[in-house]
């Protein structure tokens, strides 16, 4: 395999809420104080830092379509901040998180559930890169495993 990237929430996407304060549902988005762990932002894909403003709301991820689709509560920088755009790196959200599941998909993004795994976040690498290097493997989501919400998602380097 060339390598990977891991995909954060689109930069658009990012400005439509901050400049509209609504999220896909067409809630107002709640604002949050980060007062301890677990205030992932999906766009730079950093961790909150103590006394920072978040916000959270319900995003419509944008794949997998069909019946797997879902949308996905998510935490994000009040303030602007730059789109995670590393190669080969796996995003601090993702290696903070207690637990975590990977979930790939096909091309007619189907859940190739023989390659799902929960781990760690700091164990995510294998299960990741085993789904990434499966040339049925279109992308994958990584989400938090107990309440299942999208951290980001990953595809492999042409």
């Amino acid at each position: 395999m060339s390598g990977f990237r891991c995909i954060a929430m689109p930069t658009e996407a990012a400005r439509r809420f901050r400049e509209t304060g609504r999220d896909d549902r067409g809630q107002m988005l709640h604002r949050r104080v980060v007062d301890g762990p677990g205030f992932p932002c999906r766009h730079c894909l950093q961790l909150g830092e103590p006394g920072e403003e978040m916000l959270l709301g319900s995003w419509d991820l944008p794949r997998p379509g069909g019946v797997y689709w879902t949308p996905s509560p998510i935490f994000l920088h009040a303030r602007d901040c730059p789109r995670f755009e590393a190669a080969n790196a796996i995003p601090p959200t993702v290696l903070a998180n207690g637990i975590v599941s990977v979930r790939s998909y096909d091309a007619g993004e189907m859940c190739l559930y023989d390659l799902g795994h929960v781990c760690e976040g700091k164990d995510v690498a294998a299960p990741l890169l085993r789904a990434l290097s499966d040339p049925r493997t279109r992308f994958v989501n990584i989400h938090t495993a107990r309440p299942g919400c999208w951290l980001a998602a990953a595809e492999r380097l042409n």
